[in-house]
């Protein structure tokens, strides 16, 4: 009795009130959550932390969920339980998710089956963590918004973090002309291990002069921007002829001339993987799959927590000078 007495409660953090990182609260009494008809339970060995669930902790993004609640969508672990109608998974397989019902930072999440997938023994839970939302987000981003082909080339702004490194896999893998940046050396040498075929320092006050000699006069076919509040301007700029940029993280406002965009018939396009439809989800599903198989699709693991830290997990993913890969907490 006390053993199963032990195993209904488990550690979560929980949010109580919208705020700054402070109010990521660890508790160790929350109760595990049964997975209802369609969903499976997992036991989480790692879970990714996305600049996203920073701005839904502090209160500023359209998305709010009821408080209290758990953060974090991207998990990788072992499934516990599953619920009724699920004959995909059973107890004991490997699976990282797109998304929780329950939240992932926390020692067990339940999903709903249809947004869990099959972890191969070829990656480790840390990797599997950093797949869901990174690698969905650059294919939609890519792809289904930036309707991206082989030959055409695109600039990958801020590509060390982890949706940069899945676009820059992606792409290259794909067929195109591949360019990131980074703001660190560090950063670049990660962004040419995965994919780009030249990496540019965005601290150097020249880089968008050097981007410029790279693509020639005909610009850059596709922008995949991580942080458009800072790069816009300059990026409509870059662009070609028909050229689009993918508005993939925004931290606030920014001034432009829509002249800009009139002389090459640009197009700025926003990119929500929250809009996607199911359709669209088994798309990227499958070419993230295909690409695992095929070895390409190898996620880099950037900064590891402890969950104890997670409150500094989120003020390091805005802060710090410079990514190398996916942050992920530990379990």
């Amino acid at each position: 009795v006390a053993m199963a007495a032990a195993r209904s409660v488990m550690r979560a953090v929980r949010v109580f009130e919208f705020g700054g990182p402070e109010v990521l609260k660890l508790q160790s009494d929350v109760l595990v959550p049964v997975p209802k008809e369609n969903q499976v339970l997992i036991k989480v060995y790692a879970c990714g932390v996305n600049p996203v669930e920073t701005y839904i902790r502090s209160g500023t993004y359209a998305r709010k969920p009821a408080l209290p609640y758990t953060p974090g969508s991207d998990v990788a672990g072992v499934i516990e339980r599953v619920g009724e109608h699920v004959t995909a998974f059973k107890k004991g397989d490997r699976v990282f998710t797109l998304e929780t019902v329950s939240g992932g930072y926390a020692e067990y999440a339940v999903a709903a089956a249809n947004r869990v997938f099959p972890l191969p023994d070829k990656l480790d839970f840390r990797q599997g963590a950093a797949i869901g939302v990174p690698y969905f987000t650059a294919y939609r981003a890519l792809f289904q918004k930036g309707c991206a082909k082989a030959g055409e080339s695109v600039l990958v702004h801020g590509a060390s973090g982890g949706v940069g490194l899945a676009a820059c896999q992606i792409a290259r893998a794909c067929g195109l002309k591949v360019l990131g940046t980074a703001g660190t050396e560090e950063g670049m040498n990660v962004i040419l291990r995965n994919g780009a075929h030249q990496a540019f320092n965005h601290r150097d006050p020249n880089y968008t002069e050097r981007i410029k000699a790279c693509t020639g006069p005909g610009g850059v076919n596709i922008i995949i921007e991580m942080l458009s509040n800072v790069n816009l301007d300059a990026d409509l700029q870059l662009l070609s002829c028909a050229g689009r940029v993918m508005v993939v993280g925004c931290r606030g406002r920014i001034e432009i001339n829509p002249r800009d965009t009139m002389s090459k018939e640009s197009s700025i396009i926003g990119v929500s993987l929250f809009l996607a439809t199911e359709e669209e989800r088994h798309e990227c599903a499958t070419a993230v799959l295909d690409g695992i198989d095929a070895g390409w699709l190898k996620p880099v693991v950037g900064l590891e927590y402890p969950l104890e830290k997670v409150a500094k997990a989120h003020e390091d993913i805005i802060c710090s000078s410079g990514a190398r890969g996916k942050m992920v907490l530990l379990l």
